[in-house]
Order: C-alpha cells, then structure tokens, then sequence
C-alpha cells in the first residue's frame, strides 16, 4: 500500500509538471504570437506616423484660430471701450483709472445709496482687472502687468472698503433720526446684490439690553449679535457690513515664467505625401502670422531628437518633417492663460512658506460666502433741538472704532466682554460640511482660527453662531479640496458644438454644458438636494468665468497650483495628459469620454479611459471601449471595464495610431467624421478649457 501510494503520488507531481510545462509552453507561444503580432502593428503604424502627426497638425490649427479671435475679442472690446466715450475708465490704463479713483476719493457725496452704485462700478472694474490676469496669454501679459493691475485692485479694495466707513459715519451723525419705535435706538438693514449693511446704535442706553436681530424686508432674521453688559450704557455703535466678496485675503501670486514642457517625439525619420506636404504648405502662412502674433521672445520648444545614426541623418527624407508641426504645437501649450497654467503642477514652484500658529492655510481652505465686518463704532454727536434750531457738535475725526480691546484688557474677568455674533448663510453658496470660523489679523495680513469659541452650527436653518474676545472681522471657510479626488466623470456630446461635462464628486454631481465659447452650469445635485446654486443655473459664461463662480460658490472642482499637496492625485506626465485633453477635445463633438478604473492602473506614463462615438444624445452603455494614449501612441484595449486584471493588449481588428483622432477614425461612422471635421473651433477651446480646469485624468 506504501508502494502503491508512493507511485500515485509520483505519477500527481509528473502529470503536475507535464501540464505545468505545456500551460507555459502555451503561454510563451501566445506571448511570442502577441509579440509579433505587436511589432508588425507596430511596424505599421511607423510607417503612416509622420502622415497622421501632420494630419492632426491641420485638425489643430483649431486652437490657434480660437486664440486669435480671443485676441481680437480683447482688441476689439478696447477700441468699443475708447469710442464708447460713457466716462467709465479702462482699469488697465494708469492714467484712466487713477483719474477715477481721485475723483471718487474727492465726492463728499457719501450717501449708502450713493456708495453702493458706485461700488457695483467698483467691483466690476476688479473682475475685469482679474479677468485681464487670468485669461490672457501667458506671453502677452508681463510679470509687470501683473503685479500693476494687482496694485490697481487692492486701491480700489481699499477705497471701496472706505467709501462704506464714510457711509456709515454718515448715517450714525444722523442715528436719531432712524430709531425705531419699540427700542428707541437705531436699527437699520439695508442689502443690495454684494452687500448687506446692518447698522445699530445704542442710543437709549438701556442696561438691559442684550442682543439684537437684524431683520430683511420679509421679516427674515439676517444677523443677529449679543452685546456684552459693559457696552449697553455707552455711546456705541454696532455694524455688520456682511460683504458677499473677498476683498482680505492676500492675492494670488504667479510664477514670472511659464513653465517649460517638452513636446513628444514622434519618432525620426517621418514619411510625408505629396498629398500632405500640399496641405502643409497652406498651413505654413497661418501658423507664421499666429507666431508673429506673439512676443518676439517666445521660446519655441524643440521637438527632442530620436537617436539616430550619421546615415540616417543623411536620409532625404528628414527634410521632409514639416516644422511648423512642432511650431504648433508648441504654442497652442505656451499660448494658455494663467488660469490654465495654475492648474497645472510643477513641482519646482509648489514650496509654500510655513505658516503662523493657529494661521488659515488658504492653499487648503476657500472663503465661502464673502466677509462679514463685526465692528464696534465710536456713536458720533446726535442733533439737538431747541427752539427751533437744530445743533449738532461737527467732530472731523472720521469713523472711529470703540476702544473695545482696551476694556477687555483692564478687565479682570474677560469673559464678560465676549462678543456673541449669529450670521445666516447666503442662499447662493453651498457649504458640505460645517464651516471652519476665521478671523482676519490685520497685522499679519492672514486669517486666524483663535479666539473663537462657542460654535453652535444650525445647518438646518443655515445659521452659524459663536463668541469672539473681541470685534473682529470674520470669515467662514471651506476645505477646498472636499470634492477631489472625483469619483467618476464623462463627456458627452449634446448637439451639434455643444456637449455635456458630468463630474460626479463624493459629495454632488456637477453638470455643465458647452455651446461655443460658453458654458451653463445644468445642475449641482446632492442626495438631499437637486436644486442647488440656483442663481448659477441657466446663464451662460465664459469657461473661465464659470469656473471662478462654482469656486466662489463653495463648488470647488477645479484643481490649484498646490492641491496635489491635499489630494491623492493619479499622477500622469504632463504633457501627455495636455495632448490628450487637446485630442479628446478635437473629437468631442462626435465621441463621448468617460472614466475607467484602470486609469489606476497604467502607471503614470500611459492613460486609460473609455469612449464610444454618440451623435445623439443618449450614450449607450454597452457600447463603451477602453482606449490607451500616451501622447505618441494610441490604441484600443482588448479587456474591459468589468476584467480582472488589468492587461495592456491590443484589442482584436484594431491597430496602433500615433494619434488619438486617427484610432476613432477607424472604427467611425462617416457621420462622426463630418461633425469631427466641421466642429467650431471656439467649441473645440471651451471643451479644452473645462477639460484642463478640472484635470479629470489625474483628479479621479
């Protein structure tokens, strides 16, 4: 039986190893046979790569046509501006804007009504200065320009900012004249779009008196404060200027230089048709009139040489590669704005100071919801009358502060002088979680997280309530990051040059059409709310202005020069994922693109993702397949969404292409190719534009 059992058990492990042996066997013959199969595609697609490289230079020629509309866009809105002759200044012109700011500063006219008109005036001059750093070419604006609007900007913060102190000073010289009838001191709320100003005095004096509750029009309660027992029997004025934008925190700082990317190599030596070099030829006279477009000292990246040898650096057909190939792209790159760029990650410029003790790291949270200015106010001379006349004591000391701090420091018992104060949360903003509280310190110029206490959160009724040790000016903050990584994302055509971006975070699905140079936000759904953002909803935008919108909003998407410091990002190289945002856009108007988990998976130098061709406007989920693209090469994959493991084959019947755009092609309808071809070219940017705002590729 010992024997018997011995030569079963020696037979098993023979059998074992014969089938081990021919399992490997099998397996190295169809690895040798996907070798070779590899190589000739491979071989293939060398060959046509120098054709279909020039080809998709001609698709290209897209996003240097959009470039110089936008360039005669800003021209022309210029010369509209000069023969306008309205007497608004051009804020990018020194002598227009300066003449503006003198003249205001000089108006002695300071009514609240007055002021906010003018301060509308004010912050749109500011958005188009902000507007005026983002959006343009990198090369077109110097780090000078920059830093001059910057100045501009904060000048015109600032003098806004003291327009509403003389507003106020204006209406407490004339508190009595508001009291109310219940409490006999002044109560006063007025709102327009960017500001809500309320404004109490405490003109009976009452000891009992604790708190007050600014009420809107209907009723509504807005703020509400608490004042603390010293200040009821004082000559003090309370003020809550609730203004709906930032104008505390530092501005934003960018890199004198762009940074420099390399463009791929597709490969030496290239075969070019007569076919083609005819086509290239017409091209030659746009791409150099977009070149002399820019500043003469634009860099021009190389194309990196293959390795070569001397007799292949005689072949004839090297001078065959068509530069401008190279040219082009080289400034569709260099030609983004500095919106686009801060979007971007280079490690070389991501090293961020340290920060001071209990200081906000603005890199990592967002004002939501504007800046709400808790001051306590010295209460001016009230009018008095007497047989007829009407006296007042002028005193030209402008609005003071109450000397609050110095109470509190005299105070043995400091708890007393705790200030309570309850805002409610503005309708258009969207807070997922409950807020980080923020006062500014106007001495180290940064929002701060102490001395506050006492948070009571009503997310219900969107109402935040804490205590501060002193007046200050505060802040409600939202981590910045809270929808990245995403969890998925598609593009989907919706018509003709319009489509569908779809980016579903942990927290909401974003929807936002493209149509042309401009975008709609559709929706921001939650699982308790599909109406969000309504005051976004239905207007169309720039790209770069919806973006900047949602981030206000509290609907934060897009990435930021240092936010691969908070997120666990997929990295990828970056000028692969550039080219690949540039083709998938020359093909949105005929393909859907979606998110594929195995994009994880590639390694950081290859990119996957799903696509199928829609025309409608209805994808079909069963149509999805799995494309590879490293910038050089694309090809369709042979697993799917729902395989195992992930594998790097080449699905059966398809074929390696240098380009994205030539992959699709083979599989295309005629239909598809047409709607490719005649796609807007403003369309074709837009679509680029969201793409590179919200990174999809490395952020989900």
């Amino acid at each position: 039986m010992q024997r018997e059992e011995e030569e079963r058990r020696l037979f098993e492990e023979r059998a074992a190893r014969l089938r081990a042996e021919m399992e490997e066997a099998a397996r190295l013959e169809l690895d040798r046979i996907e070798k070779e199969k590899t190589e000739q595609l491979e071989a293939k697609e060398q060959e046509r790569r120098g054709i279909e490289v020039t080809e998709l230079s001609a698709l290209e020629e897209k996003f240097l046509t959009a470039l110089q509309w936008k360039a005669d866009l800003r021209a022309s809105a210029k010369w509209s501006h000069y023969m306008a002759c309205d007497g608004s200044p051009d804020p990018t012109v020194p002598q227009e804007i300066n003449t503006f700011m003198s003249l205001w500063q000089e108006d002695k006219k300071n009514s609240i009504q007055h002021v906010m008109e003018k301060g509308s005036r004010v912050l749109e001059l500011i958005r188009k200065l902000q507007f005026a750093i983002l959006d343009a070419p990198y090369e077109e604006l110097t780090s000078e320009d920059v830093a001059r609007y910057q100045d501009t900007i904060q000048k015109l913060q600032a003098l806004l900012h003291q327009k509403y102190n003389d507003a106020t000073e204006q209406m407490l010289k004339q508190a009595s004249s508001y009291a109310e009838s219940e409490s006999g001191n002044m109560e006063v709320v007025i709102k327009d779009k960017n500001v809500t100003l309320c404004v109490w005095a405490n003109l009976k004096k009452n000891s009992k008196f604790r708190n007050q509750t600014f009420r809107d029009e209907e009723r509504n309660p807005i703020n509400r404060f608490e004042l603390p027992k010293p200040l009821a029997i004082c000559d003090v004025a309370v003020r809550i200027l609730h203004t709906h934008y930032d104008h505390l925190s530092p501005l934003e700082s960018f890199p004198r230089e762009p940074p420099k990317l390399p463009l791929p190599d597709y490969g030496l030596p290239l075969t070019v048709t007569a076919e083609v070099k005819e086509a290239v030829e017409e091209d030659k006279v746009a791409a150099k009139s977009m070149l002399d477009l820019q500043n003469p000292s634009m860099l021009i990246v190389k194309p990196p040489m293959s390795p070569i040898s001397s007799k292949d650096m005689k072949d004839p057909m090297l001078d065959e590669v068509p530069p401008e190939v190279y040219e082009k792209k080289s400034m569709i790159i260099r030609s983004a704005s500095r919106a686009q760029f801060c979007a971007l990650y280079f490690p070389e410029i991501s090293e961020m100071a340290p920060l001071e003790a209990y200081a906000v790291d603005l890199h990592q949270f967002l004002p939501v919801g504007g800046v709400y200015h808790f001051d306590a106010l010295k209460l001016p001379p009230q009018a008095k009358h007497a047989r007829g006349w009407t006296m007042v004591e002028v005193l030209d000391t402008g609005l003071e502060t109450y000397p609050y701090a110095a109470l509190c420091e005299e105070s043995e018992d400091a708890s007393q002088y705790f200030v309570g104060l309850t805002v409610r949360l503005l309708d258009d903003v969207i807070f997922f979680e409950e807020p980080l509280i923020a006062r500014w310190d106007p001495k180290g110029n940064f929002w701060r997280t102490d001395a506050i206490g006492d948070v009571v959160y009503d997310m219900t009724d969107k109402e935040v309530s804490f205590k501060m040790s002193n007046f200050s000016t505060v802040a409600l903050m939202q981590e910045a990051h809270l929808n990245m990584p995403y969890q998925s994302w598609e593009l989907r055509p919706h018509g003709p040059d319009q489509a569908v971006l779809i980016v579903v975070t942990t927290f909401a699905e974003v929807q936002i059409q493209i149509q042309k140079n401009q975008c709609m936000l559709i929706s921001v759904s939650t699982m308790e709310d599909a109406d969000l953002l309504g005051n976004l909803r239905g207007i169309w935008m720039p790209p770069l202005a919806l973006t900047i919108a949602l981030k206000q909003a509290g609907m934060n998407i897009f990435p930021a020069e240092h936010s691969s410091k908070y997120v666990s990002l997929n990295r990828k190289t970056l000028d692969m994922e550039l080219i690949c945002y540039q083709q998938m856009a020359l093909v949105a108007s005929a393909f859907a693109f979606g998110w594929s988990k195995w994009n994880w998976h590639c390694g950081e130098d290859q990119i996957v993702f799903k696509a199928q061709e829609q025309l409608d406007q209805v994808a079909d989920q069963d149509k999805w397949a799995l494309y590879m693209f490293n910038g050089q090469r694309a090809q369709k994959l042979k697993i799917t969404e729902n395989s195992k493991t992930f594998s790097k084959n080449i699905a059966e019947g398809s074929e390696f292409h240098s380009t994205l755009f030539h992959l699709l092609k083979d599989t295309a309808s005629e239909a598809a190719m047409e709607s490719v071809q005649g796609a807007h070219y403003l369309f074709t940017d837009s679509v680029y534009q969201l793409l590179l705002a919200t990174r999809v590729l490395t952020y989900s």
